[in-house]
């Protein structure tokens, strides 16, 4: 029996327009002709259309489809369990970005809520960049320090927002002024104000050893978005990302030799 291409259309869910572009590239090709020269579809062409619906409806491309069904015994298996990887992380993703969402959303229901001019007033030119913030919670999710500094800001008040960002305000005129002064990363002054950092990450957010404040800097050198958190663009300097790390490393590796020599 004989299908029109606008009979396989309704049959299958998808266009006239489809169906051409699937003849074109070799992936489907009717069996028959009318004899006005109209496409007709058997039994066989509508079996071989619905292993391409599957496999499109699992992502395949339509050039990895054609490779499948050039051998379906030897070519199947493989690329199956390959989609089936793929679609596993891809879920993954999903859930942690689902999880990403539900604290914005407790973050939000907090009751904290600052008109456009107190945010100004609070944040200056400090901008949470959401897609840091998504990535920074992907990366960190399994951290306990990740999810302290979370409920952590999730509960500040207003007050609260407004004297942490009194308090990095003045520290960051500091670091600039080091900076632009030509001092040292790994000097005492830069390495203190490496120190009153990571002690501000503590006292407001989480408890911050170390190790992890050497994490967080590595962030700010490799992602502006992160050290845009700390100097907003319009205040950066070339190269002040990573001398603020290398403070930070500088500082770590001075608080290590005081315990030793301490222990």
């Amino acid at each position: 029996m004989s299908y029109s291409v606008g009979q396989v259309s309704a049959f299958a869910g998808v266009t006239v327009r489809t169906l051409h572009h699937y003849d074109r590239a070799g992936l489907l090709s009717p069996s028959g002709r009318s004899g006005a020269g109209y496409r007709l579809y058997d039994d066989s062409d509508l079996a071989r259309l619905q292993q391409i619906l599957f496999y499109r409806e699992l992502g395949f491309s339509l050039d990895e489809i054609a490779e499948i069904l050039k051998d379906p015994q030897a070519n199947a298996l493989e690329h199956l369990r390959s989609r089936v990887r793929q679609l596993s992380e891809e879920i993954g993703r999903l859930q942690r970005l689902a999880e990403v969402a539900e604290q914005a959303i407790e973050v939000q229901q907090t009751g904290v809520e600052l008109t456009p001019q107190e945010r100004f007033d609070v944040f200056g030119e400090i901008v949470f960049d959401l897609s840091y913030a998504t990535d920074a919670q992907l990366k960190w999710q399994d951290s306990a320090g990740q999810k302290e500094s979370m409920a952590r800001a999730a509960g500040h008040t207003k007050e609260d927002w407004r004297q942490l960002m009194g308090e990095a305000a003045v520290w960051r005129g500091e670091l600039l002024a080091a900076f632009d002064e030509g001092e040292p990363a790994d000097g005492e002054r830069v390495m203190d104000l490496a120190e009153e950092h990571r002690l501000h990450i503590a006292r407001w957010f989480t408890t911050c050893p170390p190790e992890m404040h050497r994490r967080i800097a590595d962030d700010f050198a490799a992602d502006p978005r992160a050290f845009a958190l700390v100097v907003p663009p319009s205040q950066q300097r070339p190269g002040l990302a990573a001398y603020l790390c290398r403070a930070v490393h500088a500082n770590a590796a001075r608080r290590v030799d005081r315990e030793e020599e301490n222990g």
